[in-house]
């Protein structure tokens, strides 16, 4: 096991240095990222939280798309989702227009596929980071894994992932 990496400039030159497509896999029912505490708890006082605290990641976002490079991501949630998780359906569209696919899977689903019970990025069907968090959720860093066999084992995650999950469009409704 490689060490677990907690440098924000090393994570955003992943998304800075790929070529093709990024993935991500998320199967956590929470994410404690501190520049998301406010926008949550005004999401869960029924408040818009507005867009702003996101405004880095979608600027990142669109000007990796607007090159032609995709952004893929597999939601597992759960019937009814969590509160955090639907915080981010709420903020998808943002997501949506600035080029990201964002797919949807049910947990039972999930499961029954085997999927993993890890988030991860996939870049390039090549660079895998894992990601690592504390048991409060919050983000501890990345790892990164460079084992072919590994590496194939997340590509295999997500084309199943991909396939079988629903389009956000879809899943809205």
């Amino acid at each position: 096991m490689t060490a677990i990496i907690d440098d924000p400039d090393a994570f955003q030159k992943l998304f800075l240095s790929f070529e093709h497509v990024a993935f991500k896999f998320e199967v956590r029912r929470s994410y404690g990222v501190k520049a998301e505490d406010l926008p949550f708890q005004e999401f869960l006082a029924g408040r818009d939280p507005g867009i702003e605290w996101l405004r880095d990641w979608l600027d990142l976002m669109a000007s990796q798309t607007s090159t032609g490079k995709r952004v893929e991501r597999v939601r597992v949630v759960d019937d009814p989702p969590s509160d955090y998780l639907r915080f981010e359906i709420s903020i998808t569209p943002y997501n949506s227009a600035v080029g990201e696919e964002i797919r949807y899977i049910d947990r039972d689903l999930a499961e029954a596929l085997d999927l993993p019970h890890h988030d991860f990025w996939l870049f390039d069907s090549r660079k895998l980071a894992v990601l690592h968090f504390g048991d409060d959720d919050t983000f501890l860093g990345f790892e990164t894994v460079d084992g072919v066999h590994d590496i194939l084992r997340h590509c295999y995650w997500r084309d199943v992932a991909w396939t079988r999950a629903t389009r956000f469009a879809d899943y809205r409704s």
